[in-house]
């Protein structure tokens, strides 16, 4: 029920829902508590009544993108599971992508960032991998979809038209014949119509998924 003045009252899900939504529009450098409480139109201080500090804001927060992510079912085959799951994980970095130097850091997890994790081995260890062969396919997955979401956030373009600006303003400042290698694939392949950088995430997925189920079938 709403109160009498309009308000919903304050709790940990609005607080963490609302340092996700800064956390978007501006960046996670401009998440501070004043300019939260300022977002729920309290005083900092009562949010320190949902939250224990800042650090245990970026845990809530970390935890809300990890239950983003969708978790293969039981009995689903470990090649397609991981595959979605990795795509569905690329997609979340994408729409908070402040995230992606969080994911790994965090020290608290959440019950989402447990239960993914969780599901992801169970998945696999009934795929029949090994305990060692889980972590190291776990680990070369994560690190393919992390970096990739890292190096789609700082590209300097993110069409095909801003990536043309780019290649004309780099070709501007060298010879032709200078970079022989680095122009062929920008114009044969960077400057066609319809190029989208996001495109090569599913190949170089599916290149690890290979070399996982050459790795699981010689075990």
């Amino acid at each position: 029920m709403v109160p009498p003045n309009g308000r919903l009252p304050l709790s940990r899900e609005r607080v963490l829902a609302a340092g996700l939504a800064l956390a978007d529009a501006h960046g996670l450098e401009s998440l501070t508590m004043r300019r939260l409480g300022e977002a729920l139109h309290v005083e900092a201080m009562s949010l320190y009544k949902h939250v224990a500090n800042k650090g245990d804001l970026l845990d809530g927060m970390t935890d809300l993108v990890f239950a983003e992510i969708a978790l293969p079912p039981d009995g689903a085959a470990w090649r397609p599971a991981m595959r979605d799951r990795a795509i569905s994980a690329r997609a979340a970095l994408r729409r908070h992508p402040w995230a992606t130097a969080l994911v790994s850091s965090r020290t608290s997890p959440g019950p989402a960032t447990l239960r993914h994790h969780d599901t992801v081995l169970r998945t696999l260890r009934t795929g029949g991998f090994s305990v060692p062969l889980a972590a190291h396919a776990f680990s070369a997955i994560d690190s393919y979809v992390y970096g990739f979401a890292l190096q789609e956030a700082t590209l300097p373009f993110d069409t095909a038209e801003e990536a043309a600006e780019v290649a004309q303003t780099m070709f501007a400042r060298m010879a032709a014949d200078r970079y022989p290698h680095l122009t062929e694939l920008t114009v044969t392949h960077v400057l066609q119509p319809g190029y989208d950088y996001g495109a090569e995430f599913e190949y170089g997925l599916d290149l690890i998924l290979d070399g996982l189920e050459r790795a699981l079938a010689a075990t």
